[in-house]
């Protein structure tokens, strides 16, 4: 199955990261005056940047990054990303907007639990991919 390799988790990952971009600035907005889930989930221009460049890389790695080694490596880093991101999301959740700073260089907004719902799927997502690639061989 093509979601449960590095090559589809790229590719299918960084279509839904550029969508999640492009909802954040329209559908989900930017604030929660802004989107139409209010306060439950709305994605802040921080997210909206990450989520955009990380979609970005997936799908560049997909159409040029030929070899499968480095594929399943940069999984590795989405999964470190993306269970820092649940474990931020779950301790910092409940306070209020701009709860998550990221190397002081920016602050975001992870909600609880729709954010950390997110998060902790893609962290799944790219386990089972890794466990197959490193301890299923076909």
């Amino acid at each position: 199955m093509m979601l449960l390799t590095p090559r589809g988790f790229l590719l299918w990952g960084g279509v839904v990261l550029v969508a999640l971009a492009v909802l954040g600035v329209t559908v989900l907005g930017w604030t929660v005056d802004h989107s139409t889930l209010g306060a439950n989930f709305w994605l802040d221009p921080t997210e909206n940047i990450l989520h955009l460049l990380f979609g970005v890389v997936a799908l560049a790695a997909y159409f040029f990054l030929k070899d499968a080694n480095l594929q399943k490596w940069l999984v590795v880093v989405v999964f470190v990303i993306a269970l820092a991101a649940t474990v931020a999301g779950i301790v910092n959740g409940s306070q209020p907007a701009d709860n998550t700073q990221i190397f002081n260089l920016a602050s975001t907004n992870l909600e609880n639990p729709l954010d950390n719902v997110l998060h902790g799927f893609v962290t799944l997502w790219a386990a089972a991919v890794l466990y197959r690639s490193f301890f299923m061989k076909a």
